[in-house]
């Protein structure tokens, strides 16, 4: 695991602490009805690699389909943090772009993974 880094949202209301799980190697976007619309990348860190440091009053919450996946934006500014994975619910995604020092033309480009033919959407998954 990587040193903690600072994730900010746009404006400063929230400040996540975050411990990345393998470095950027994990960052990737996925093409799910909500995630294509996001936009962001997102990074993984295990359950306990993510501390909101400042702002938890400011985070609001947008889950839907399965609920298992938890979206956690700032109610502010409106800026994507993190999320709890459908794909693992052991690890958060997060918002690449809002981790400190980050820049697109730094990582870019981002590998896609298949999130329309998640498993758990199929009658067989």
């Amino acid at each position: 695991m990587s040193d903690p880094i600072k994730a900010t949202c746009h404006c400063g209301a929230v400040e996540l602490s975050v411990t990345l799980s393998d470095g950027f190697n994990t960052a990737r976007r996925c093409d799910c009805s909500f995630c294509r619309r996001r936009g962001a990348p997102a990074v993984s860190a295990p359950l306990n690699g993510v501390a909101v440091i400042r702002g938890a009053d400011a985070l609001t919450l947008y889950s839907f389909g399965t609920h298992t996946a938890q979206h956690h934006f700032c109610a502010r500014c409106g800026i994507y943090m993190f999320h709890k994975r459908r794909s693992n619910p052991n690890e958060f995604g997060v918002n690449l772009y809002a981790l400190e020092g980050v820049l697109p033309q730094d990582v870019e480009p981002v590998p896609w993974v298949d999130g329309i033919n998640h498993p758990s959407d199929r009658s067989d998954g």
